[in-house]
């Protein structure tokens, strides 16, 4: 098995775990919030990464840096549980059960993850506009927006739903017009 995929099938139980005591505290909303912006800042710092996954660092090392950068900013059994993963010496794991733990909250809230790529920026009226259609179309709850702008669109953009895609670019414009002239 790879390392990949027995991180991720060690993921599932602990980001289980997570949302059953965050659930019977009546803490889900906020765990989310705290695991959510814990997966940004590791996807930020590559650095961080790294040491969170040197196993020659000492335990002790890495809980002092996450008291540092975390504490008095997430929850308290959020912090406790990111020491536990240090003590289990499962914290490299962590960014596998961060994702498991999102993915497991968005479908049990009924929230469906949208991926937009545009050429320019959207404005906030647009960006609510396109949530109401994406509910619509999904029969979902929530929807959450994960904006990426591609200036390779030349104009339009291209939302990702799960394995849809509404392609309304320019760029696919054109490439489907290409393809047409191609085939006549």
């Amino acid at each position: 098995m790879s390392n990949q995929g027995f991180k991720e099938k060690i993921a599932v139980p602990y980001a289980e775990a997570l949302i059953d005591y965050a659930q019977s505290v009546n803490l889900l909303t906020e765990a989310t919030k705290d695991l959510s912006s814990i997966s940004t800042v590791l996807s930020e710092s590559k650095d961080l990464q790294v040491l969170l996954n040197n196993p020659l660092v000492s335990g002790f090392i890495k809980k002092e840096i996450l008291k540092q950068l975390f504490e008095n900013q997430i929850n308290t059994f959020v912090m406790n549980f990111l020491l536990v993963l240090v003590d289990r010496k499962r914290i490299s794991c962590l960014r596998n059960i961060l994702k498991k733990y999102l993915e497991l909250v968005y479908v049990l809230e009924s929230t469906t993850i949208a991926e937009l790529y545009s050429a320019v920026d959207i404005n906030e009226f647009q960006q609510e506009s396109l949530i109401q259609k994406i509910k619509s179309m999904t029969n979902s709850n929530q929807v959450k927006l994960i904006i990426s702008k591609d200036i390779d669109l030349i104009g339009g953009f291209v939302i990702k739903i799960g394995s849809k895609i509404v392609d309304a670019s320019l760029a696919g414009k054109l490439k489907r017009m290409s393809l047409y002239l191609d085939t006549n």
